[in-house]
C-alpha cells in the first residue's frame, strides 16, 4: 500500500507542477503583423538609396544575404557594404511586398515571401536593366522585442547566363 501511496503522491506533484507551469500566449498573428509593417517601412525605405538605413533592418550579427552569383554576404556591416555597392549605380531602384508570412509557434522567427523588382545598369552599355523575381527573409525577435532579418534571400525569374528557357 506504501508503494501506491508514493506513486500517487509523485502523480500529484507531477500534476500540479504542470498546473503552475506558465503556457506561453500564442502571439503568431501579432509577430506576423508586427514583421509586415517592418517589412513595408523597409520597402520604402529602399527608395531613400541609403545604405545605412537600409541595412539597419539587418540583425548586426548574425544576419547573412544570399543574394545571386555571389558568396553569401555575413554580417549587418558586410550587408551596408554589398548594399552602398548597389546604391550607388545611378539606375538602382529596388521595390518588394510580401506576399505570405508566417511565424513559429515560440514566438521568436517570422518568415515572409514575397515578389521583387531591382533595376541596375547592364555593366556593357550603362542602360538600365530590370530584374524581378521572389525572396525569403527570416527575422528574428532581438532581446529589445524588434524584429530584425537574420536570412535573406533573392531569386531571379531571370534566366542564369549561359541558360536557354
Amino acid at each position: 500500500m506504501r508503494r501506491y501511496g508514493s506513486s500517487i503522491g509523485c502523480a500529484c506533484l507531477l500534476g500540479l507542477t504542470a498546473a503552475c507551469t506558465p503556457v506561453a500566449p500564442d502571439t503568431r498573428q501579432a509577430d506576423i503583423q508586427a514583421v509586415k509593417a517592418v517589412e513595408i517601412a523597409w520597402a520604402k525605405d529602399a527608395a531613400l538609396k541609403d545604405p545605412a538605413k537600409f541595412a539597419s533592418y539587418y540583425s548586426a550579427v548574425d544576419a547573412v544575404g544570399l543574394f545571386p552569383n555571389s558568396p553569401p554576404v555575413t554580417g549587418r556591416d558586410d550587408l551596408q557594404g554589398a548594399w552602398t555597392i548597389m546604391m550607388a549605380d545611378p539606375n538602382f531602384a529596388l521595390s518588394f511586398q510580401g506576399t505570405q508570412a508566417d511565424a513559429s509557434k515560440g514566438g521568436g522567427l517570422v518568415y515572409t515571401v514575397g515578389t521583387y523588382s531591382l533595376t541596375m545598369s547592364d555593366p556593357k552599355n550603362k542602360q538600365p536593366v530590370t530584374d524581378k523575381g521572389k525572396y525569403m527573409t527570416v527575422y528574428k525577435k532581438q532581446a529589445d522585442g524588434t524584429w530584425k532579418a537574420v536570412a535573406d534571400s533573392i531569386n531571379s525569374d531571370l534566366p542564369a547566363p549561359g541558360v536557354s528557357h
